[in-house]
């Protein structure tokens, strides 16, 4: 794969075509050229679990993606992105059960929250946002193919996936096996589940309990693990091999590990996906931003007093693979630069000389091509404003500059004179209507 790439990147070099991404690739390690498998370019990421949304550290997830797919169309890619929703989980059941709601509205009433958010913040809307439950029937056969192929065992009513069995399983995290069971456990494993043959060994479809939904199937009523919800969701919307797979650090393992377990098992495949992309943490008051410890900072009480411009260049001031801790005094930054920008756009065009932009433009792509350095991209837009401001001062013809600080803005959904984009409100309000 890796001599691959290098052929495609010379050849692209030599013919002058659009310029390289390189990504990080977490399952190889290396920092590879981004070859898209087919047309369009196939992209998952892992949705919300809707029990509560949105804060700054699913901004930051959502929004980082959002970058690299508009990048993506910016070189001239069709793409077509899933995003999915885990609306039967143990978490959401948990808190239903604590707020005393039906587990559907529940789920529904934060998804319309979250995408209400997404709106504001100007993100381009998945082409499909599907609900765990809208493919139960194809985890059916997926499970199934995994019994078939001895790699998943019942046992009274639950079927489980028997890691044991898979020499691969790890292949995407590289973390050592002393680490898989406790990580695991952190993160909603029960080692203690009687009917397991290993205590690592996973759900694929969980028996009925008392008060919980159930589905009938193959083995007895029950409700699809986590796990299997989303590589069935990836195959069924995108294929059997995607070109990247994402969502935030905390999924890595077990979710994404188990994820393309089952997949590869599934399907026969060598791999699931040609790169694994995962977001970083955000920390707040010196520890991660999470529900568990209630430091969060909702992405709604920020766009009361900043614009939504504003909140996407503090975000984006962050390669998606940083780890960083929020500060109030990066948004007094954020709202400058936000300001700069639409003055810019805004500055008087005068008759004269035009602006040269192509050492802007290079460094801008440069900046993104290198694992989406979104911190440098934004020191480009800056630079060029900079320029625009200057030049018009001058008496150069800032037109044209003007147009190209508009398109690059647009790689990180800057709406600069406050429209949202038509597509992003018209998606979104599509996706909308089924949670209603």
């Amino acid at each position: 794969m890796l001599v691959k790439d290098m052929i495609v990147e010379i050849v692209t070099l030599l013919r002058g075509r659009t310029p390289l991404l390189r990504l990080v690739d977490q399952e190889s390690g290396a920092h590879r050229s981004f070859c898209p498998l087919g047309n369009p370019t196939t992209i998952y990421v892992c949705g919300i679990t809707p029990y509560d949304t949105t804060h700054l550290g699913h901004a930051f997830t959502y929004l980082s993606f959002d970058a690299l797919i508009r990048y993506w169309e910016y070189l001239g890619h069709e793409v077509r992105y899933v995003q999915n929703v885990t609306d039967i989980d143990d978490d959401i059941l948990r808190k239903a059960g604590e707020v005393g709601d039906d587990w559907r509205e529940l789920g529904n009433r934060w998804t319309r929250h979250f995408i209400q958010d997404m709106i504001a913040l100007n993100v381009r809307p998945p082409d499909v946002y599907p609900r765990a439950t809208d493919v139960i029937p194809q985890m059916f056969a997926g499970i199934q193919a995994l019994l078939d192929k001895g790699l998943a065992y019942v046992s009274d009513g639950n079927v489980y996936y028997h890691v044991a069995a898979d020499p691969e399983f790890g292949r995407v995290t590289h973390l050592p096996p002393e680490e898989w069971l406790p990580t695991a456990n952190e993160h909603g494993n029960h080692p203690d589940d009687p009917h397991k043959r290993d205590p690592l060994d996973f759900v694929l479809w969980q028996a009925q309990q008392p008060d919980e939904p159930a589905w009938e199937s193959p083995w007895g009523l029950g409700r699809p693990g986590w796990h299997i919800e989303c590589s069935t969701m990836a195959i069924e919307y995108l294929g059997k091999v995607i070109d990247v797979h994402g969502g935030g650090s905390d999924l890595s393992f077990p979710h994404h590990e188990c994820e393309t377990a089952q997949a590869t098992g599934v399907t026969g495949e060598t791999f699931f996906a040609n790169f694994w992309l995962h977001t970083a943490m955000v920390r707040y008051e010196g520890e991660k931003m999470s529900k568990s410890l209630g430091n969060l900072v909702w992405t709604r009480d920020l766009l009361q007093d900043h614009t939504a411009d504003a909140v996407r260049l503090l975000i984006h001031r962050h390669p998606y693979h940083e780890t960083w801790e929020y500060d109030d005094s990066e948004l007094a930054a954020a709202d400058e630069l936000a300001k700069k920008l639409l003055d810019a756009v805004e500055a008087t065009i005068e008759p004269g000389p035009p602006l040269n932009t192509e050492e802007a433009v290079a460094a801008f792509e440069a900046a993104m091509n290198d694992n989406l350095d979104t911190r440098r991209a934004l020191e480009a837009l800056s630079d060029l404003a900079d320029a625009i401001l200057s030049a018009g001062r001058a008496g150069k013809d800032v037109s044209e500059a003007q147009a190209t600080l508009r398109q690059l803005g647009a790689v990180f959904g800057l709406m600069l004179d406050g429209e949202i984009e038509h597509r992003v409100r018209q998606g979104w309000d599509a996706h909308y209507q089924r949670f209603c």
